[in-house]
């Protein structure tokens, strides 16, 4: 039997490869569909759900952020969702810069984001604005993730907003943590941290929809139950990180939230939309749930 091929759409993160192993290996059976990786940063791929570049993929990891600019399109699955607790992006700056010692005192400088669409910059919009209330808006540099510590270390810019490793790694570079946005989400809500979730084209059929949520979920169960599976896969894609920084990444990232989002959950993505959209960052759209 030819087996359909299906592209689905995720970063390098040892989260994510830690999620997606069983389901690209082969290991979980998704009935008569084989899935394709297409494995690209984070901005990258909210930029192709955006329609900027390579065509819109069937299925893909977005950023809350992202996902808000086209939920006429997308839907969000139950399963492979990086949301939970203490694991908020960071906003850091050197350690000797002492005059910067809270979010309003970022007034006036520039702050390197790891994209213009992630969930990373949504949340420092709107946690500047209750800090720094009205008056000059904040100043930005999108870079690459994985650039911005040096950047901030050399002073090229005055702060930076740290995502994926880097929570674990800043320190390395002579940086102090000046905010932590997921704290701050928390202590305004009481909810976990919606930062990316997996999506599927609304033109998709309900059949294959439903495949790929039970698919994802036994993919992740499996990495789980027996994480010897995937080490080879999430070393080959985070060359540059030790085991035990893909160790602490994956425990941070991965937990009963990605298993299965449940009403805390979507209720949480349903929250950031609305705060985003009643700040006016993000733009009006329908519900992103099927």
């Amino acid at each position: 039997m030819t087996l359909r091929e299906l592209d689905i759409g995720f970063s390098s993160c040892p989260n994510d490869t830690f999620m997606f192993h069983g389901l690209i290996s082969g290991a979980i059976d998704l009935a008569g569909v084989r899935a394709r990786p297409a494995i690209a940063d984070i901005e990258a791929l909210n930029l192709r759900a955006l329609g900027r570049g390579e065509p819109r993929l069937p299925v893909t990891k977005l950023s809350a952020n992202a996902l808000a600019h086209v939920c006429d399109q997308y839907t969000v699955l139950s399963a492979g969702a990086a949301l939970g607790r203490g694991c908020g992006p960071l906003v850091v700056r050197r350690g000797a810069d002492s005059q910067i010692e809270d979010l309003a005192a970022l007034r006036g400088r520039t702050v390197a984001i790891p994209g213009e669409f992630t969930t990373a910059h949504l949340l420092l919009r709107t946690c500047f604005a209750e800090a720094a209330g009205a008056g000059e808006p904040l100043s930005v540099t999108i870079m690459r993730f994985d650039q911005i510590m040096p950047a901030v270390a050399s002073g090229r810019v005055d702060a930076g907003l740290i995502i994926h490793e880097s929570r674990f790694t800043y320190p390395e570079h002579g940086l102090v943590e000046l905010a932590d946005l997921g704290v701050l989400w928390e202590q305004a809500t009481g909810l976990p941290i919606p930062l990316g979730m997996i999506c599927a084209q609304r033109s998709l059929a309900p059949a294959l929809v439903d495949a790929l949520e039970h698919g994802l979920r036994r993919s992740i169960e499996l990495a789980m139950a027996e994480p010897a599976r995937s080490r080879a896969w999430i070393r080959e894609h985070a060359q540059e990180l030790d085991d035990e920084v893909c160790r602490q990444h994956i425990e941070l990232y991965v937990n009963a939230f990605s298993v299965q989002l449940g009403d805390e959950g979507r209720a949480a993505i349903d929250e950031l939309l609305a705060r985003g959209r009643a700040s006016g960052f993000l733009p009006a759209g329908p519900s992103p749930w099927r």
